[in-house]
């Protein structure tokens, strides 16, 4: 006897069903579309349930593509506000330092040793993991384990 998952696409196991469910429900309720783009509070649920999941690098993934630009500030300030609190466990006792060039638009770097300083984790900048930047061309680098306001 072959059992329907929650909404009609197979068997996947009971967990992936309901994920899928609760996937269809946000969209309905954020007014996303299939295909379209993802809006922040969409995002922010994504990254707080893998966030809930333990998968810190994954959820900063999706709150490194987020496109903050053209969203009303409150919400470029709270897709940062997730994104540095995911930044700060993930990136814990590393001694890595947080840029903020603007609302919704920062950068997690941790210190070479040739001073150069590698991008461990984005939001809102073209940056991506693993490009390395000079400490010279950046002002207002704090520490990310404090103010990183």
């Amino acid at each position: 006897m072959t059992t329907m998952a929650i909404g009609g696409r197979g068997a996947g196991g009971p967990g992936r069903s309901l994920e899928m469910l609760v996937d269809r429900m946000m969209d309905a309720l954020l007014g996303q579309n299939p295909g379209t783009a993802r809006s922040v509070a969409r995002s922010v649920h994504d990254a707080r349930r893998m966030r809930w999941a333990g998968d810190l690098d994954g959820a900063l993934t999706v709150l490194g593509a987020v496109d903050t630009r053209g969203d009303r500030e409150g919400d470029a300030r709270w897709a940062h506000a997730e994104w540095l609190g995911l930044a700060r466990r993930r990136f814990a006792g590393r001694d890595a330092l947080v840029y903020r060039q603007a609302a919704g638009r920062a950068a997690g770097l941790r210190p070479a040793a040739d001073g150069m300083l590698p991008v461990e984790a984005a939001i809102g900048l073209r940056w991506r993991p693993g490009k390395v930047v000079s400490r010279r061309s950046l002002r207002g680098m704090r520490p990310l384990s404090g103010g990183g306001r």
